[in-house]
């Protein structure tokens, strides 16, 4: 019996040790519990992160311990990729947003248009109208196929009525890296300086890969697993995210 016991233990230790491993090293699950990335992201996905795309930081390890305050094995991000990263202001809190400005990159956005180095940003307005949300608001929006100077596209979504119009010019310090999230108009990013602003490189967790898992929290949470006929959305299940 004693035998079947502390083998029961070895188990979960080496369990254990395997999903810390994996977690801090190869992919980590997010759960997206706002509406900032839409339409890319939606409230209620759940994802992969690859830890591995950036290299390892004190930030790639659970509770993100100070014991070391270089990267490893480091990787530097593409505009247009959608990354994980842990806020300035506190170190701890996980966001998700789109990489727009590298290091040395100025950025702004002139008359509801945005512009990376002075240069318009080419984009395509999508024709069909699109209500997304915000929090416990949903409101019409204005969506755009945008291109950035590598060649990624993806859409972004301004609100018909009351965008934001004119910012001042953001020049992004060395070693940081300057964040949007798609839905232009509820997301509290790199355009906030106070609360969020410049992220440092240390501070990337990693690349957002697929969706494994989604479901519409105002039809139903993930517990209440007898509503998930109601809530699940199979569509976005492995969904590859770009």
């Amino acid at each position: 019996m004693k035998k079947i016991i502390i083998d029961n233990i070895k188990t979960i230790f080496y369990a254990l040790l395997i999903a810390l491993f994996i977690r801090s090293f190869i992919f980590q699950p997010f759960y997206i519990p706002s509406s900032s990335m839409e339409p890319s992201l939606l409230s209620g996905d759940r994802l992969f992160v690859s830890k591995y795309t950036y290299g390892y930081s004190r930030h790639s390890l659970p509770f993100s311990p100070n014991i070391y305050n270089k990267r490893l094995f480091k990787k530097k991000p593409k505009v247009g990729d959608i990354i994980v990263f842990k806020t300035p202001s506190d170190n701890r809190t996980d966001y998700i947003k789109r990489l727009i400005g590298l290091p040395g990159d100025t950025i702004q956005i002139l008359n509801k248009e945005l512009y990376i180095n002075n240069i318009k940003v080419q984009r395509e307005e999508i024709l069909n109208p699109t209500v997304l949300n915000c929090g416990s608001e949903t409101f019409k929006t204005i969506s755009f196929l945008e291109t950035l100077s590598n060649g990624k596209t993806y859409v972004a979504s301004y609100r018909k009525n009351g965008t934001m119009l004119n910012t001042d010019v953001y020049k992004v310090p060395e070693n940081h890296y300057f964040f949007m999230g798609d839905n232009r108009d509820c997301s509290k990013d790199s355009r906030f300086l106070t609360s969020v602003g410049y992220v440092n490189f240390n501070n990337l967790v990693g690349k957002a890969r697929f969706i494994f898992f989604s479901n519409n929290i105002k039809k139903g949470s993930f517990i209440k697993f007898w509503k998930w006929n109601k809530s699940i959305r199979l569509k976005r299940f492995l969904k590859k995210i770009t």
